[in-house]
């Protein structure tokens, strides 16, 4: 998107004007607005009001270091001038990365929770309310990650959170989970492009990662969450594929009725027709597991989705049509939904 403002950051008050250039930054300001229409299917219900519209900014600060070190701040504020999240990234070059994130989905296991390639959205984006469990790892709270520099196609990730499930923070402040049920949170990720320099491999992109919440209240009956996804994603030319897997096992064991356990299966194609224009498919399956599977039997959730998408300067048309099987991970022909989407984007 382009650039909507850019502010200087120089000296904080009188006694900093000697600051040195290196030391100073700029910050970006960046938007959009998107505009759809929406329209359910057989089982869906009634569509009611159609016509939806939302609106993001983001706020980007970059600067640098004497020694050469340069970090980056990104503030995001979605519908109704909401915030929504913020991250600081210190690139320290040859020693890798270091991000301090509030949980804006982008670190961890949380980045691979659906790779697969796509004209516009992941066949659960698309306002069905599919009720899907991906895997999430520290992705979602307050979270420090750490990025190895990329040898030989290879960037190894190490992301931790002092407390799961606790609130955003607040500068000189500290939350804690409500109940002291869950513990410290840690993601490890490795993500691959094994090209060695070859034209066929030059596409392949492999990654794979696990988490780990640990559990310390005994009274509620829990072992240690954990969580796991693996795939692969393949550039040929216009064409562009995905498969993954990934898991999640609660740990609860307090009931036969607790959910012990998500399994996922996903994958999907896209088609870049020209620079402008794109075509995809998406498939993804979920199985929920109970502690005791004769009481309560496992139930399957599957959902797919077609797309076009146009990009026109800053302007981008898309257009889906998805559908969903037991959403929610409940049966019965109510939960059985499909919606066609058009939507105009607006990028400035």
């Amino acid at each position: 998107m382009n650039k909507l403002t850019k502010v200087g950051l120089s000296a904080l008050c009188s006694s900093l004007a000697a600051v040195s250039a290196a030391n100073a930054g700029d910050m970006t300001v960046t938007g959009g607005v998107d505009m759809s229409w929406y329209s359910a299917g057989g089982n869906s219900g009634e569509t009611g009001n159609p016509i939806g519209m939302g609106s993001n900014l983001t706020f980007t600060g970059a600067g640098e270091l004497d020694n050469g070190w340069t970090f980056d701040l990104t503030v995001a504020m979605l519908n109704s001038d909401v915030y929504s999240n913020t991250n600081v990234t210190v690139d320290m070059q040859s020693f890798g990365k270091i991000d301090v994130n509030s949980g804006n989905s982008a670190n961890g296991i949380d980045a691979f929770d659906d790779k697969m390639p796509t004209a516009w959205e992941e066949p659960w984006g698309m306002g069905l309310g599919t009720g899907v469990q991906l895997v999430k790892g520290v992705g979602t709270n307050s979270n420090v990650q750490y990025t190895t520099p990329s040898l030989a196609g290879t960037t190894i990730t190490f992301a931790h959170a002092a407390d799961m499930g606790s609130a955003d923070v607040a500068d000189k402040g500290h939350s804690t989970t409500a109940g002291g049920i869950s513990g410290r949170g840690y993601d490890a990720t490795i993500n691959i492009n094994p090209s060695l320099g070859t034209e066929i491999l030059s596409g392949l992109n492999m990654f794979v990662g696990g988490h780990l919440t640990e559990h310390y209240n005994d009274t509620a009956e829990l072992n240690d969450h954990v969580e796991g996804v693996g795939g692969l994603t393949l550039d040929i030319g216009p064409v562009s594929l995905g498969y993954a897997v990934s898991g999640i096992s609660t740990g609860k064991t307090a009931t036969s009725t607790d959910v012990d356990w998500y399994k996922n299966t996903m994958y999907g194609v896209a088609i870049n027709v020209t620079d402008d224009l794109s075509f995809s498919y998406g498939y993804h399956d979920s199985k929920k597991g109970f502690v005791n599977p004769g009481v309560s039997e496992s139930v399957e959730l599957d959902m797919s989705s077609y797309q076009v998408a146009y990009t026109l300067g800053g302007a981008s048309i898309r257009y889906a049509v998805s559908e969903v099987n037991n959403a929610a991970y409940q049966t019965g022909t109510m939960y059985d939904k499909d919606a066609k989407v058009l939507s105009v984007s607006l990028a400035f």
